[in-house]
């Protein structure tokens, strides 16, 4: 039976060759997000920002929950994949790499699909809770600062609806996971995140090993 390959940068191009579908405008944010001071590494890579559009066209999403905008890539992606009606809610803690992305948005005329709430992320799922009521968003993407992670989980497991999906971002940690050397926050906060959904019953998970790990969570009917 066969196990992971092992995916070398020749395979990687070659992967792209026959399944990236880009364009100009997400080739042109990207290239400005990498120009920004850690650009390269904070932001979704391509093949992720067009799996995430391919999720919300499978799942039927309406009504889409961001946790970490950055430059807006992701939000891009999502938003163009979403109905007509439909909403993305991204949540960043300042507005000043968002507002990078928002002339994007509004060249792709997504713009009034996408609302920016400005703040820390416990406090907004904390407020979108008391709006909107339990159950309330159709998917969830989870890709902010990881020492919040299991507490970002457990908001988006209340605020998405029976059915709807949870994808989290990052839960590969560069790797750092395995180190046993890395004991820093952020690598606890991840690796305790794994561990919550490996045995939580409440879900359904799938862990891709695809760019730096992302896990699917469905949330059970």
């Amino acid at each position: 039976m066969a196990q992971q390959v092992a995916t070398t940068e020749t395979l990687l191009r070659y992967v792209r060759e026959v399944s990236l579908r880009d364009d100009p405008l997400l080739a042109e944010l990207r290239r400005e997000t990498g120009e920004l001071p850690a650009g390269e590494a904070m932001q979704v890579m391509a093949e992720e920002g067009q799996l995430l559009a391919l999720l919300i066209g499978l799942t039927g999403a309406h009504s889409v929950l961001e946790i970490g905008t950055y430059t807006g890539y992701s939000a891009l992606c999502m938003a163009r994949a979403l109905p007509d009606g439909g909403e993305l809610v991204t949540c960043d803690l300042s507005d000043r790499w968002p507002a990078v992305g928002a002339d994007y948005w509004k060249r792709a005329g997504v713009a009034d699909r996408i609302e920016l709430r400005v703040g820390a992320a416990l406090e907004t799922l904390a407020a979108l809770l008391a709006e909107r009521g339990p159950d309330c968003f159709d998917l969830a993407f989870i890709d902010a600062d990881k020492a919040n992670y299991p507490a970002y989980y457990e908001r988006c497991l209340a605020l998405v609806r029976p059915g709807g999906l949870i994808v989290v971002d990052n839960t590969l940690f560069f790797g750092r996971v395995v180190d046993p050397a890395a004991r820093d926050r952020d690598t606890a906060a991840v690796r305790k995140l794994n561990a919550l959904l490996r045995d939580d019953d409440r879900v359904d998970i799938s862990l891709l090993v695809m760019a730096d790990g992302i896990t699917l969570a469905r949330k059970k009917p």
